[in-house]
């Protein structure tokens, strides 16, 4: 909860420094509200002078003063923003998300300005005509070419009135985008709903009532509090019987930031006519080809061409689904049982499921308290990667539940640390994420230790028992641990090109491939034992489990492919004025991947960030996690064939694929671990739907 925040908007002459050095500890309780205008304008002015500098650099051109340069341009000030946003992220208050948004738009010109910049472009293309270019290999070739596509693709050729409307573009994007995020927050923050009768609680675990009956003492309340933060919804729409408050909650859900003050609509209305006209004014058909051509899919078309080979794989067996989980509810209910609302559909789905596997998603949580599960993840990784985990006390971060860890190699070099910081709280936005603070490059005595973090929104801790989590929540703590290995086994030597700087649809490989460990019982027997006796899953339980794991698999994946589909048409064809509102719009897209009728105002898109809080995000790339769903599933099965403890297999996917970042075409990189080309159908096989 707020109060439960380290951090305040007081500061002291002695602590206004800490945003203005890359530090391994970063110095977060001395990071304050009142600090971030002054240290970021400080830090733009130095940058617009190294970038006067490196243009105007007389003599010769090298890698060293032109290309190393570049890359080492915005390092102080990348650090900077990424902790003001992580901080507005994880523990926002009034002063803080102002100062961010009074740094945004000149941060996001002086970035946009940066291919613009004529000078520079000059001095690039001439270096990469130098002798000393044209012999280039290795990751400096591809980092100079991917430069000299990137400043043509971001506006270098433009003339001036082009590379002035496209920083006017980027900075209202900018800001429209972080306003988006803000009020998904905030409307998901304000709304609640408190039960006194606990008869309303019948269906739900005792997990779910009993956070909800702290959750209402903290706020002084009686009765049980719910909110629409993950694991409480996820508990009502899965569990509650009473219909009408599910209805409630979803409905809620699917209209959040859709009413002032904290309505998106319009938001979104101008960032599609916006990423519009930045595309066309770079010289692309529509948005998608822009974002897409520096990434494996290369074109929108290639894209929506995958998402419909993957539907039509799926819509036989996602009808079926949906006809049997009526049929079921019949049996239960008579066959005058209405037809399916949306709200019911989990909950009809988990009854289900247990019918039929006699299964019940809740046996699991006590053999899965998050203590045991991270250390079980650190285990898991020292076998495969030769990698040690281990906490590192009295580390300041933004909150008391934040923990720091190092990570070390086998002959105790440190290669980098991260901070944790697991639970929900009002002060902190929704999901589960991974991030890169500090990017460690080559050093005279090896390579300097990156600086991560990894967040999450899981079942906090609740009347005196540990936090006990679902599968699910386990996977997403696999899942995003795979992302900070990325970013933390990186060793390429050129920091633009170093971890997660890989394509958008090859970047959810590492962390996908992650929650296979999640299924396979020598991994769980590492951690998942109960947490009062020490025992490890019945393996009558872990059987049940293992044949319930594509159970409305259809469904699953259809659901994906809508979002995809969604996007990527937004990004293509949408049309303001021509077509629907954008919310119109999109709903008839859904309506086809949808088990049961959307409402009429159903409004999921307002709160989507992964495509409307940053300018680009995954806007044109929600597709990239079926892409890499793809990629995980074949590349898995090297480690289910040859053992998934195998170090040998661990060790080729570390230095083929962990540590190499962008330095190389993903593509290559894939061919490289697997030894040929991706086989499509292994994701239909995982999922029981080949």
């Amino acid at each position: 909860m707020p109060g439960d925040a380290t951090l305040s908007n007081v500061s002291s002459p002695k602590q206004s420094n800490a945003l203005l050095r890359p530090q391994f500890h970063i110095p977060f309780d001395q990071i304050h509200a009142a600090d971030v205008e002054p240290s970021i304008g400080k830090l733009l002015e130095e940058a617009r002078a190294r970038l006067v500098a490196l243009a105007e650099q007389p003599g010769e051109r090298t890698f060293a003063n032109t290309m190393e340069a570049l890359d080492q341009l915005t390092e102080p000030l990348d650090f900077a923003m990424a902790v003001v946003r992580h901080l507005e992220s994880v523990a926002t208050y009034p002063e803080l998300r102002a100062a961010l948004n009074a740094v945004q738009p000149p941060v996001s010109a002086f970035y946009s300005g940066i291919p613009l910049n004529a000078r520079l472009w000059q001095a690039i293309k001439s270096y990469g005509a130098t002798p000393e270019a044209q012999a280039l290999s290795g990751e400096r070739r591809r980092f100079l070419d991917k430069t000299i596509d990137a400043f043509r693709r971001h506006g270098a050729d433009l003339d001036t009135a082009g590379k002035k409307r496209l920083e006017e573009i980027d900075v209202e994007l900018i800001q429209l985008t972080t306003k988006f995020s803000e009020n998904v927050l905030d409307a998901t923050n304000a709304f609640e709903l408190r039960v006194t009768d606990e008869a309303q609680l019948a269906g739900l675990p005792p997990t779910a009532i009993a956070a909800a009956r702290e959750s209402a003492a903290r706020k002084g309340q009686e009765g049980w509090r719910f909110t629409l933060q993950a694991p409480d919804y996820f508990a009502i729409m899965t569990y509650l019987d009473d219909a009408r408050i599910r209805r409630q909650f979803y409905e809620a859900y699917c209209v959040r930031a859709t009413a002032e003050p904290w309505d998106n609509r319009p938001l979104i209305t101008r960032i599609l006519e916006l990423r519009n006209e930045k595309a066309r004014l770079l010289g692309f058909g529509d948005f998608a080809d822009f974002v897409l051509e520096d990434r494996m899919a290369h074109t929108g078309a290639r894209a929506f061409a995958f998402l419909e080979d993957l539907k039509e794989k799926t819509v036989r067996r996602f009808g079926e689904e949906n006809r049997e989980l009526l049929d079921f509810r019949r049996t239960l209910e008579g066959a005058g049982a209405p037809e399916l609302e949306p709200w019911d559909i989990g909950y009809y789905a988990e009854k289900q499921r247990a019918a039929l596997y006699d299964f019940d998603e809740e046996a699991l949580r006590p053999y899965f308290p998050l203590s045991q599960v991270v250390e079980g993840l650190f285990e898991l990784v020292r076998r495969l990667y030769g990698v040690r985990v281990s906490e590192e006390p009295g580390v300041a971060g933004w909150d008391a539940q934040v923990r720091f860890y190092n990570l070390r190699d086998e002959d105790g070099t440190l290669l980098g640390g991260f901070y944790s910081d697991w639970y929900p709280r009002e002060n902190k936005r929704g999901g589960a994420w991974m991030d890169a603070l500090i990017t460690g490059g080559p050093a005279r005595d090896g390579f300097e230790p990156h600086t991560g973090l990894i967040c999450g929104n899981l079942t906090p801790p609740v009347g005196g028992k540990p936090a006990l989590l679902t599968h699910r929540e386990v996977e997403t703590i696999f899942h995003e641990f795979g992302h900070l290995l990325h970013h933390l086994l990186s060793r390429v030597g050129i920091r633009s090109l170093a971890g997660t700087s890989v394509a958008w649809d090859f970047v959810e490989l590492p962390s996908q491939i992650m929650e296979n460990w999640c299924w396979e019982r020598p991994a769980l027997d590492l951690f998942a034992r109960h947490w009062e006796t020490g025992e490890p899953i019945p393996e009558e339980l872990f059987q049940r489990m293992k044949r319930a794991r594509t159970f409305r698999a259809a469904n699953a994946q259809m659901r994906q492919l809508g979002f995809g589909f969604a996007d990527l048409l937004l990004h293509i064809r949408y049309q303001p004025g021509k077509d629907p509102d954008p919310i119109t719009y999109t709903r008839g897209v859904l309506q086809e991947f949808s088990p049961a009728p959307l409402p009429s105002n159903y409004a999921m898109i307002a709160g989507f960030t992964h495509l409307f809080s940053n300018p680009v995000g995954y806007g044109s790339g929600y597709y990239s996690y079926k892409w890499a769903e793809v990629l995980d599933a074949d590349a898995f099965t090297r480690f289910r064939d040859h053992g998934i403890f195998s170090r040998q297999i661990g060790g080729e996917f570390r230095t083929k694929i962990l540590s190499r970042g962008d330095s190389e075409d993903p593509a290559v990189l894939y061919r490289e671990f697997m030894g040929r080309e991706p086989d499509p159908e292994a994701l239909l096989r995982r999922s029981g739907l080949a």
